[in-house]
């Protein structure tokens, strides 16, 4: 029998890495993990957390201009950016420590080195010049930013744009931040930037922001964003951005020439696998460069699996640590299990955020569902108070032979807290009859839910 150094080394340490080498040293194997950064990978260090505190930061103004309503009056408002970034890089210090004290207190060896491979069974560590051999290997190097527009189209002074890894780093808030993108990182983007005071665009070639949700959430961002100010520029793309004294000119397939102070791209993500040299182990890749694997995320070596966004399934955190204990069941646990990707449920924070859980309307129709739509629209209680004319949405998408609900999807303040409950009923089976069975919470929102007795409207294929 080959002797190894470890039963399984760990490439990347963010959350599905940690997750998997903290469970799998915890079923008695040997463990390893590299990671070349940061411990905690781009949740931790430059996604969820970060762009949730800066969400955070994003309300005040708004919060503040509320108060009035309910009898209180607020001071001269003043915001320091500089602070914002010193205080939220604290806070993800700490986690950083805390990431890195959980994985060595399960006995799990970290090498801040980047791995990558030599064959199926060798990584090498690039800066010690160490090889390192492994019964198992597991790739949870994640993905990162691109600035190509389409497969391979850069556009001219793509260079001079910031990411959003950068946009946590910036020395100073733009004035003007025109932002290039029709996704959850493009959305959220705006929406704090917005709420912080800078004048803010949005870029998106296509005919509605977060393609591929549900049209009527799509419909109801697209106009509180008019609503609250953001320029949304729709059937349009870059063809050339350039320096200009102290500002930046983008310059549009529309003809138009944008002047601003930060030109931002949130056009996609790539896997992180081109520097891995994964063709010596002989991993496949797919067409995006992603990880091919099978129901249990094993690559195509028999003894290399990947998890998490390399593999380009769903690119969700969560998502990333439920198929890192699914890896570990099966392989160290003697209990194949395949990662469940149904009925996993998403938000996007913007302001006010929206969330989903389950089948859009065009996905229940699209499978062959008869479906009952049940819709509420409605001016939150809050601002009866405030003089908002912010509205928020409420719809259930349910099968009209079983009534079992297939979708839920909201756009309001707490959507995301809702959904997650949501979440559960879902995957329990409930149907329409079950929500209409339960008594509501009142005053609250999610109370919507329960009370939505008398359908919108029906649709058949």
């Amino acid at each position: 029998m080959t002797k190894y150094d470890y039963d399984l080394f760990v490439i990347g340490g963010g959350s599905g890495g940690v997750r998997a080498s903290r469970m799998a040293a915890a079923a008695g194997a040997r463990v390893a993990l590299a990671e070349e950064y940061r411990m905690g990978g781009t949740c931790v260090i430059r996604g969820c957390i970060p762009k949730k505190l800066f969400v955070y930061a994003s309300h005040f103004a708004d919060d503040f201009h509320d108060a009035q309503g309910f009898g209180w009056s607020v001071g001269d408002i003043k915001f320091d950016w500089p602070a914002l970034i010193a205080n939220k890089d604290k806070e993800i210090a700490r986690l950083e420590g805390i990431y890195r004290k959980n994985v060595e207190a399960a006995g799990v060896t970290i090498y801040g080195d980047r791995a990558v491979f030599e064959d199926p069974h060798t990584v090498l560590l690039l800066n010690e010049g160490r090889r390192i051999t492994a019964d198992k290997i597991l790739i949870a190097t994640g993905n990162s930013p691109t600035r190509e527009m389409g497969t391979t189209h850069i556009v001219p002074g793509a260079d001079l744009c910031i990411t959003s890894n950068e946009a946590f780093h910036l020395d100073k808030l733009p004035g003007r931040v025109l932002i290039a993108g029709g996704g959850y990182v493009a959305l959220e983007f705006a929406h704090i930037f917005h709420g912080l005071g800078s004048k803010v665009s949005l870029v998106y070639r296509g005919d509605k922001p977060l393609r591929g949700f549900d049209e009527d959430l799509r419909d109801a961002l697209m106009t509180s964003m008019q609503r609250r100010g953001l320029d949304v520029l729709l059937g349009c793309e870059f063809t050339g951005i350039e320096k200009r004294g102290d500002c930046l000119h983008a310059e549009t397939n529309k003809g138009a020439v944008i002047e601003c102070d930060q030109v931002m791209l949130a056009i996609g993500r790539m896997p992180n696998t081109m520097a891995l040299h994964v063709g010596k182990a002989g991993v496949q890749l797919g067409k995006r460069g992603e990880i091919v694997v099978d129901e249990y995320s094993r690559t195509s070596a028999e003894n290399i699996y990947a998890i998490g966004d390399v593999t380009d399934r769903i690119q969700l955190t969560p998502v990333a640590i439920h198929e890192a204990m699914c890896f570990v069941k099966t392989v160290f646990e003697n209990k194949p299990t395949s990662p469940d990707h149904e009925l996993v449920p998403s938000a996007v924070f913007t302001t006010p955020e929206l969330a989903t859980v389950g089948m859009s309307e065009m996905k229940a129709l699209g499978t062959g569902h008869a479906i009952d739509v049940y819709k509420s629209t409605f001016r939150p209680l809050k601002h009866t108070m405030t003089g908002s004319e912010e509205r928020s949405l409420f719809k259930l998408i349910v099968d009209a032979k079983t009534q079992k609900v297939l979708g839920c999807h909201i756009f309001g303040w707490g959507a995301a807290e809702i959904v997650q409950i949501a979440a559960v009923a879902l995957k329990m089976g409930a149907t329409k009859q079950d929500f209409d069975a339960t008594v509501a919470l009142h005053p609250t929102a999610a109370e919507e839910l329960v009370t939505m007795r008398t359908k919108s409207y029906s649709k058949e294929v």
